[in-house]
């Protein structure tokens, strides 16, 4: 083993003197000293903006850059340093060291760009917060994903290629790789691509009221597989993406108004005149409600019911709440009860009349008994 390694570092050095090792320490020393200044000097840099901006950013967000921001300096200087005793390397041992020198930066360089992601996200974070849809907050974590494990990618590649792996060779390996996987993957990949028609058409948004192929709830999560339901049972249904990209989607929440539509059965002893009255009086209660939108409403006498006469009522609410729908809808009803009370017609209710032609002189109804 001791031999192994001696013929190692014999293939590496050819010739250094004592002068070249010393200047070389001291370069590394001072480099080591340049690095923790610039670090200072970044710090400091990143701490002022932090103060005028007051954002807090610099614990979680400007403080992990400054390594590599530090570490490029020291790889500067240890480049510069390699020059000094490069004359005294063997040609292995240059190409080791360039190497070497090569796999640190890519892996700074990598290190830095994961720093400026999450102040990126950070941005997008605070433009999601400003827009309307809820879709925008979940989008974010996923492009971040997304993001970091693209660089880690390129990353290993360039290392691959750095140590002398072809990238084009790896990548064809990948592309015949790819084609096998992505064949038998194509469901997931499909659910991937309709979670991104959902983010660039935004048919709903978190925590909206939606129907579809038979579930009816709202909306819980959205991610890059699935879409998740949470129905008014609470029980939660979970929808592949790519079902809900190419399936109809109605969207309750997106309803400007609610609308109400009902037919009103009045007796059939109620004269001509009263029910023009009551109808007119529905209407006069429709338009001065508050809660009833003014653009459009109805009330007319449409029918001869088998037990009423039947005044359709059609009308929209200004609200899409399902609880203050309800509450305009009690009320108006409500005051329609206490105008037909005032004009003395009676809500009819399905009855049926029965008409005996001629009665039986006997058998029917025995003396004390009843009809």
């Amino acid at each position: 083993m001791p031999e192994n390694t001696s013929k190692f570092f014999s293939d590496l050095i050819k010739k250094i003197d004592y002068i070249q090792i010393g200047i070389f320490v001291i370069i590394l020393v001072v480099g080591l000293i340049v690095r923790k200044i610039v670090m200072k000097i970044a710090g400091a840099f990143f701490k002022v903006i932090d103060k005028n901006t007051k954002t807090a950013l610099f614990e979680k967000y400007f403080k992990p850059i400054l390594t590599p921001i530090g570490n490029f300096a020291l790889i500067l200087i240890f480049y510069i340093a390699f020059n000094i005793i490069q004359t005294g390397l063997s040609e292995t041992g240059k190409d080791y060291l360039v190497k070497s020198l090569g796999i640190l930066l890519i892996i700074n360089v990598g290190w830095f760009l994961l720093g400026l992601i999450n102040l990126l996200t950070l941005y997008l974070e605070n433009i999601a917060a400003k827009t309307d849809s809820k879709l925008d907050d979940q989008l974010v974590p996923i492009l971040k994903k997304f993001m970091r494990v693209t660089i880690f990618i390129i990353i290993i590649l360039l290392i691959l290629q750095n140590i002398g792996y072809s990238i084009s060779g790896i990548l064809a390996g990948l592309g015949l790789g790819g084609f096998a996987i992505a064949f038998a993957s194509k469901d997931a990949l499909s659910n991937i691509f309709g979670s991104i028609m959902i983010f660039l058409d935004r048919p709903f948004q978190i925590g909206d009221w939606v129907k579809t192929k038979g579930t009816e709830g709202i909306v819980e999560e959205v991610g890059l597989r699935s879409t998740k339901i949470r129905t008014f049972s609470k029980t939660l249904i979970t929808i592949p993406n790519n079902e809900i990209a190419n399936t109809v989607i109605e969207n309750v929440s997106r309803m400007p108004k609610r609308r109400v539509s009902f037919v009103l059965g009045i007796s059939y002893g109620t004269p001509a005149e009263k029910v023009r009255q009551a109808v007119k009086a529905i209407r006069e209660i429709l338009k001065t409600d508050p809660a009833v939108d003014q653009e459009f409403f109805l009330v007319n006498f449409t029918d001869f019911g088998a037990s009423s006469l039947d005044l359709l009522v059609y009308y929209f609410t200004n609200t899409t709440v399902w609880t203050e729908y309800l509450e305009a809808k009690q009320e108006i009803h409500l005051k329609i009860m206490s105008a037909l009370e005032k004009m003395g017609i009676s809500i009819a209710f399905p009855s049926t009349s029965v008409y005996i032609e001629k009665w039986p002189e006997t058998g029917l109804l025995e003396k004390g008994g009843k009809v």
